[in-house]
């Protein structure tokens, strides 16, 4: 998994429940396991995404010097208008969206959903304690299928081939609370081929589970209404992907 995912999990962490002092104040978004999927993103995280991702693809392309500056101030009310007055927030904020090169597009997670007995795959999350299906961002030079074959054995111990694109959503539409980059997550039915159950740095826990009779959820990651569709592209290969 890509290492910027600890500064990207910390941010969405922020704009669920940031400290009264600032201007994430007001945007919690509590998701209950069992509710219905959030169709939409906080207005000031996607206003903030937007003028990000105007400067950042700005930046790439315009050499005039007194354009590129308005750019830059672009990205930074942008950081203003997520960090409040915090000096220390908004500079982690811009290392964070400094780092991206060229034109800015949503980012790509892989999940992966491989049974046995009819009982799902999940692995358990060392960042919260909660349970997911496996994966994680994918990384550059990898098929989707390597990317998520790469993913179920690190965080699970278990070798796996992926056999079909079950689903390509868009993130924040899909009840997983707000997180700071737009980001779309591809989800593979896929079948084991070996190994045995063991943790990673990232997961302490590796365990299949009834679909009906889920654990707590990490919902950034994987819901159980994805879990029990999952289900329904196991049992029938012929469903069409579903995508948003």
């Amino acid at each position: 998994m890509n290492k910027n995912v600890a500064n990207v999990h910390k941010y969405a962490a922020l704009v669920k429940g940031r400290p009264s002092r600032g201007r994430w104040q007001g945007l919690q978004l509590p998701v209950d396991r069992m509710t219905d999927p959030v169709p939409h993103t906080p207005p000031i995280l996607d206003l903030a995404r937007r003028l990000h991702a105007l400067a950042r693809t700005g930046l790439h392309f315009c050499a005039d010097e007194y354009d590129r500056e308005r750019y830059a101030e672009i990205e930074r009310i942008a950081a203003e208008l997520l960090a409040g007055p915090d000096a220390p927030e908004r500079a982690a904020l811009l290392a964070i969206w400094q780092g991206e090169r060229g034109y800015v597009t949503p980012k790509i997670e892989v999940r992966g959903a491989a049974f046995r007995d009819g009982r799902v795959l999940l692995v358990r999350e060392t960042a919260d304690g909660r349970w997911t299906l496996p994966g994680g961002w994918a990384d550059v030079n990898e098929t989707p299928s390597q990317a998520i074959e790469k993913e179920i054995e690190q965080e699970s111990g278990f070798r796996a081939r992926a056999v079909k694109l079950s689903a390509l959503y868009d993130r924040s539409r899909h009840g997983h609370g707000p997180t700071l980059h737009s980001c779309w997550k591809a989800f593979f039915v896929c079948e084991i081929t070996g190994g045995e159950a063991r943790g990673s740095y990232e997961t302490d826990g590796v365990d299949f589970f009834d679909p009906a009779e889920l654990p707590p959820m990490s919902l950034g990651r994987s819901t159980p209404r994805q879990v029990a569709r999952m289900l329904e592209h196991w049992r029938d290969r012929s469903l069409a992907t579903d995508f948003d």
